[in-house]
């Protein structure tokens, strides 16, 4: 379903639908268990392309939670509002501590260990069973973004990019996450159509015709 690669660590981890449904399913007992989050409430996720964020978003939609999602382009221009629960890498929690909006619930990824104030997803996550719980059923109309965006017309542009760019069933589409950091590219587009996505971070462009093979990707973003 999901294939994240780095060009800059040679990292390169692949993930089934049921791999990923697995990490999205723990993060959304995560917040409704743990945290007590219910339909409605906020979360900021301020990671980068990654498969991990890819769980994280979708385990935050399945429990009903409206997310604020603030990639790299927008490091330093936080609206700093308050949140039910926040999400960040440990590399933007060193470097942007103070414009970090305040949140009941803070989580880190790819810190290793616990820091003051903040919990280590990582670890937390798997305290948890990745079969999708059964929750109060979502309504269409709900907000899936915090400003304002709902379900439907989340689905809608998704489906909308899928058509401009042909992507249909089958297909697998390579973005450069640099270029398209924001979800409704690397992670919306492909699962709105049954397509399969392989998110590259740190692109050598000039390699970009023999990782399309190499990929079997059919589109390119």
């Amino acid at each position: 379903m999901l294939i994240y690669r780095d060009d800059a660590t040679g990292e390169r981890v692949e993930l089934s639908v049921r791999e990923l449904s697995g990490w999205a399913a723990r993060t959304a007992r995560l917040l409704h268990e743990d945290c007590r989050m219910q339909v409605g409430d906020t979360a900021a996720v301020l990671l980068p392309p990654h498969w991990q964020t890819a769980g994280v978003l979708l385990g935050a939609w399945a429990a009903g939670v409206s997310v604020s999602y603030q990639g790299w382009s927008t490091a330093g221009l936080l609206d700093g509002a308050p949140v039910d629960a926040r999400f960040v890498s440990a590399e933007r929690r060193r470097s942007f501590l103070e414009n970090l909006p305040e949140a009941t619930h803070c989580f880190v990824l790819g810190m290793g260990r616990e820091v003051v104030d903040d919990l280590d997803y990582d670890v937390e996550v798997l305290r948890y069973s990745p079969d999708l719980p059964s929750y109060a059923p979502l309504r269409w109309t709900d907000e899936a973004s915090v400003g304002g965006t709902t379900y439907r017309e989340l689905g809608s542009i998704a489906a909308g990019v899928a058509d401009q760019i042909g992507l249909r069933a089958g297909d697998r589409l390579l973005v450069d996450a640099a270029s398209f950091e924001q979800p409704i590219h690397w992670l919306l587009t492909p699962l709105a159509v049954g397509a399969s996505v392989v998110v590259c971070a740190n692109l050598d462009r000039n390699r970009l015709t023999d990782l399309r093979a190499e990929e079997n990707a059919t589109h390119v973003l």
